[in-house]
């Protein structure tokens, strides 16, 4: 199977809408398929995930989402990367519980589609989400996937840039590219994984390399205080000016699984432009005065579940 990417096809830009921001896949328990059953097993949940495809694949957000624009990551839209130039991974946060939440399950759907278009193999592909329950886990694995035993923490566990050596670990969504173009599938996260993943890429090299579908970062910018998104979120507020985005197509029969979603980039030759200090700045975030916090921090390890590096 190719390692490139193919180019990723995201609707024209239009004019921004205002949408109010989804909550925390981390912190919500969303609103369970009416449908569900408590004794779901693997063969149910693959066939709702089958039949979430058709309709995806029939749907107006698919061919929407095909449309225009190729994107990758170190390239400018329209750019077509030279096959085996690269090897390509992907990594998802917060999907939620798709075994019985029918905007998760889309969700999903979307991702598993997306590997394909992208010729991405399921290998090289993460998962995390604090709410998987067990079935949920086998269910992933059946697929191919890589499910991540916890929330990541930096590789860099020495910690040098921090102001303190002996302050607890890191906070999580963490994950360095390690060189290697990687595209991040956050739908609906919280922000502040959205600030930790950029803080542990803070460099030209890095955010080149880097994708990001998920909640809308000139959104962000337009809903919060300029001083708030400084103070809680600098890594975002510092890389607005380096940011290529485009929404995903908004429908109604997606209304509420794709809202506020779009496809982030940082282009080689904007991030050369931001002014020197911009990459000085490298302290850890820090949340402890952030209202409405959407992480959810470490728990025990889960022995089902595969680490990164374990691969």
């Amino acid at each position: 199977m190719a390692a490139a990417l193919e180019p990723w096809q995201t609707a024209a830009p239009r004019r921004r809408r205002r949408s109010a921001p989804r909550p925390s896949r981390g912190r919500e328990a969303a609103a369970p398929d009416p449908e569900a059953d408590p004794e779901a097993d693997c063969g149910v949940v693959l066939l709702r995930i089958r039949e979430a495809r058709k309709d995806l694949l029939l749907s107006d957000f698919w061919s929407l989402a095909l449309d225009t624009s190729a994107v990758t990551p170190g390239s400018t839209p329209g750019e077509t990367p030279v096959p085996g130039t690269c090897r390509w991974k992907c990594v998802c946060y917060g999907i939620g519980n798709f075994a019985t939440c029918v905007t998760a399950r889309h969700q999903l759907t979307f991702l598993l589609l997306f590997l394909e278009k992208c010729r991405i193999p399921r290998r090289h592909c993460w998962v995390y989400d604090p709410l998987f329950s067990q079935l949920e886990i086998a269910v992933l694995n059946s697929l191919g996937v890589t499910v991540l035993s916890e929330n990541e923490l930096r590789e860099d566990r020495s910690c040098s840039h921090r102001s303190s050596p002996c302050l607890p670990a890191p906070q999580e969504g963490c994950r360095s590219v390690g060189g290697e173009p990687t595209v991040f599938y956050m739908p609906h996260c919280g922000t502040a994984l959205y600030n930790n993943l950029l803080w542990s890429n803070w460099s030209v090299d890095a955010l080149a390399k880097m994708l990001i579908i998920g909640n809308s970062f000139r959104g962000l910018e337009e809903r919060l205080l300029a001083r708030i998104l400084q103070k809680n979120y600098p890594y975002i507020a510092k890389i607005l000016k380096a940011l290529e985005e485009l929404e995903l197509p908004e429908t109604s029969q997606y209304a509420d699984v794709f809202n506020d979603t779009s496809v982030h980039w940082f282009p080689v030759q904007k991030l050369q432009q931001l002014p020197t200090d911009t990459w000085a700045f490298r302290e850890e975030p820090d949340y402890q005065d952030c209202e409405d916090l959407e992480i959810i921090r470490n728990q025990t390890r889960d022995p089902s579940a595969t680490d990164w590096n374990s691969r």
